[in-house]
């Protein structure tokens, strides 16, 4: 039995970055041998074992078959008599193929570590087009590392995407790749290189119909919408922002990839569009609640938000209402970060003043400022009649907050 530390762990060692999670081979054991020296069973789809003092993964060393289309279409096997070169040789690509033993030695029998000086993403085997799910990672570690992707390997990522192959990736897959390479410091290579494989058309349409799209050039620079939309969300990115406002800022502009050329660079009315584009993708791919629901607001209001200075008092105390910010305040600074990473992401604009947001905050802690509950208490003894109270109310606290907007911005 012998035991090496393999993957990102000594993949990342290598590069001089944290490394926080360690997964292990085991090369010549059972499941019984690794049950009796006390390591806990959690695998389902191959040997998987806890370490009874660390709680760190042991795998047993494996080889894979496919027998059905996905990247759950594997037949595995795993024995004593698995090497590790050939658990290795089952991986995706070379960087992630390295190992190490108790000793410290470097394990390298596909050149990963010459990949990684190199800066390059590059495939081991033909087994690569196997799983579908290796197009996301490979274009998420483009993002994470800056590393460009061997041009053998782009050429089978293409015939993944043309011969149907990441047509058969699970919905909760997707959303897990591209939220991990959102979280990423450059994200926008990540849809640069699924562009350039042509796998973004089909996993994610909605973003890829933006590029080649134009804008005014009198508030874009840079013209070209995908472009636009890749510089918003690094900007997101180099501000160490949340998952859902990434997202946010990824999807806001969704409806200007549906504008007819004849309208362009105009979008009139592209807000609504990308309501509608957002909620679509959102139940495609299974995006969590707090994503989703973040990104419909932004789609909605960010041209409103933009237009802060210019908005009356009763229109800043409606959108207040509609995004919800008197009972989600933490959920609207938030929305007002994705609003100003749209300002932000185009060039030259990184570092200009965002005022909008200020005067939304100063907007909102104005409304709070109303007694709500007062309000009600007071029309509650003055209004015999029950079922007029709540209409009421509601018009009272409404004019009391717009009184309140209306003097703080004044």
């Amino acid at each position: 039995m012998k035991i090496y530390l393999v993957g990102g762990s000594v993949r990342d060692e290598i590069l001089g970055l944290p490394v926080t999670d360690h997964d292990y081979v085991v090369v010549g054991s059972t499941p019984d041998d690794m049950v009796r020296l006390g390591y806990r069973p959690v695998g389902k789809d191959f040997p998987v074992f806890l370490h009874p003092q660390s709680q760190e993964q042991y795998a047993l060393a494996r080889t894979e078959r496919k027998v059905s289309r996905g990247y759950k279409g594997f037949e595995v096997y795993a024995s004593p008599e698995v090497t590790l070169r050939e658990d290795l040789a089952r991986r995706d690509l070379t960087i992630n193929a390295i190992a190490k033993d108790p000793d410290g030695n470097i394990i390298d029998p596909f050149d990963g570590v010459a990949d990684l000086e190199a800066g390059l993403l590059r495939h081991i085997s033909p087994a690569f087009t196997e799983d579908p799910v290796r197009v996301l990672r490979t274009a998420r570690f483009a993002a994470r590392f800056g590393f460009h992707i061997a041009p053998e390997t782009l050429a089978l990522m293409n015939e993944m995407v043309h011969n149907g192959e990441v047509d058969a990736l699970v919905p909760e897959r997707v959303w897990q790749e591209f939220a991990r390479g959102l979280m990423e410091h450059k994200p926008s290579r990540m849809f640069y290189a699924l562009r350039e494989c042509s796998a973004l058309t089909r996993i994610m349409p909605e973003v890829d119909a933006l590029f080649g799209v134009p804008q005014p050039a009198q508030y874009h620079p840079e013209i070209d919408t995908g472009v636009h939309v890749m510089m918003v969300i690094d900007h997101a990115a180099s501000r160490n922002y949340s998952l859902p406002v990434r997202f946010a800022s990824l999807t806001h502009d969704l409806g200007k990839g549906t504008t007819p050329p004849e309208e362009w660079p105009r979008h009139v009315g592209h807000e609504i569009r990308s309501v509608k584009l957002v909620r679509d993708l959102c139940e495609r791919i299974r995006t969590p609640n707090d994503a989703r629901d973040l990104a419909l607001l932004v789609a909605r209001y960010h041209g409103d938000v933009h237009r802060a200075a210019e908005l009356r008092p009763a229109t800043i105390a409606n959108m207040l209402q509609g995004v919800d910010a008197y009972r989600k305040p933490e959920r609207f600074e938030e929305f007002l970060q994705s609003c100003s990473c749209d300002f932000h992401g185009r060039p030259g604009y990184a570092e200009k003043p965002y005022p909008q947001a200020g005067r939304l905050r100063e907007a909102l802690a104005a409304a709070r400022s109303v007694d709500a509950g007062a309000i009600a208490t007071e029309l509650t003894r003055s209004i015999a009649d029950s079922t007029r109270l709540p209409a009421a109310i509601n018009a009272r606290v409404s004019e009391a907050r717009i009184n309140e907007i209306k003097a703080r911005l004044a």
